[in-house]
Formats: C-alpha cells, structure tokens, sequence
C-alpha cells in the first residue's frame, strides 16, 4: 500500500449535485431553486432564527430576568492568594498596585478580599471591599485591613 493508491471504499463517496449546468443535466434553467421569490436570488441569506414567516421562538418566549445597571462587579481575591504573595514576593503591604503588578487583576477592576485560605503573617492590606470573615482573619494576625 502506498500514500499514491490510497481511495475511499466503494460507495462510500458520491459525486456532487452539478446545478446549473443546462437542460439536458436535468438541473438546468432554475438549478432547483424553484421559480421567483427571495429563495432563488443570488446574495438570499436567511436571518438566524427564521420559521417561514412563523412567529419565531425568540418573539414567542416572553422576556424574562433582571439586569441591575446599579452592579458594582468586585474581582475577588481570597486570603490563600495573598498569602502567596506574602511567602513568594516578600510583600509587607498589599495594595491595588501590587496586585495589579502581580498579574491578580486588570487595570480598573475592583478588589474585594475574601476569606477563603488562611493567612499567617502580619500584612495591611488595603482593597476596595472585605468580606467580614477576612476582616476577621487579618486583624487576630495583628494586620491591617483598609478599605480603599
């Protein structure tokens, strides 16, 4: 066997249908797309979501939900985080910039600092918004927790 005698197995493929190619291919004149009409004019493209004129499912379906332009979208940092930082970067305070440096968030993301993980070292940190556990847990180190 070699890469040149290599074909699929027999039957396995079919020729394409030649629309369009005269009368006597039996797929001439109108190439099977019937007579007028939007279907049968080049450029036609169907608008996702179309049922024939049908009232389609999106405009059946009432509108449901809530979406709350008040959101404010906090990037939440747990403990567990900072103490990596703490034991790898040697940091003794932790601010927006030093996460920012560090790769934790974008440039205008909010922090909220949560208590997942533990912390073992006397850190301040200062972040825009703390869960009460965190506080918690950075003040019995002896650290400073300070909202921004």
């Amino acid at each position: 066997m070699n890469l040149n005698s290599l074909k699929p197995a027999k039957g396995s493929t079919k020729k394409a249908k030649r629309i369009g190619r005269g009368e006597g291919s039996g797929k001439g004149g109108t190439s099977t797309k019937g007579h007028k009409g939007a279907q049968s004019r080049s450029g036609y493209s169907r608008k996702p979501g179309f049922e024939g004129g049908q009232m389609p499912l999106y405009r059946r379906v009432p509108k449901s939900g809530f979406k709350n332009f008040n959101r404010v979208a906090y990037t939440a940092i747990n403990l567990s985080t900072l103490q990596y930082l703490i034991d790898n970067k040697n940091v003794s305070l932790i601010d927006v910039e030093t996460m920012r440096a560090n790769g934790l968030i974008g440039k205008n993301d909010l922090v909220k600092i949560l208590a997942k993980g533990t912390i073992n070292a006397k850190i301040e940190v200062k972040a825009h918004a703390f869960s009460q556990k965190a506080i918690q847990l950075i003040e019995a180190q002896g650290g400073v927790a300070t909202k921004i």
